[in-house]
């Protein structure tokens, strides 16, 4: 079975100037815990998950801080640059095993260097208990 077969190909996107306060939003509106972050021609450029928010949260200090970091931080601040991708032909063996070696959650889907979709965890677990995958 591809990574295309089962992948999410409706992904919420970011770019590296979007302020964190939208992030924490985009991330709640789309009910996911990561998000990618593109350039303009929808090449991945970094991950933005809640993990980084979390960490960026925990190093401020005071309630100002918190608001200026909520406010007034891209994203390209906070995010994981670099973040791992797999073709959409790839097998999705090929896709649980980077994401088992890289500890990662997610891996975003590009197609000649392009934003095509994302495959979770959740999606793979999706596809063996409904039988597509064996």
């Amino acid at each position: 079975m591809r990574v295309a077969d089962i992948m999410q190909t409706a992904v919420r996107t970011v770019t590296s100037d979007t302020p964190v306060s939208e992030v924490v939003v985009s991330l709640a509106d789309a009910q996911v815990t990561g998000l990618p972050v593109v350039d303009a021609r929808a090449r991945v450029v970094g991950v933005v998950s809640s993990t980084d928010l979390i960490a960026a949260q925990a190093e401020t200090r005071s309630a100002a801080e918190r608001d200026l970091l909520l406010d007034n931080t891209p994203v390209r601040d906070i995010m994981t640059p670099k973040p791992l991708v797999i073709e959409s032909t790839a097998e999705v063996r090929e896709a649980a095993r980077h994401m088992l070696y890289a500890e990662v959650r997610r891996l975003f889907v590009e197609d000649d260097g392009a934003l095509v979709g994302v495959i979770s965890h959740t999606d793979i677990v999706r596809a063996v208990a409904t039988g597509k995958i064996t």
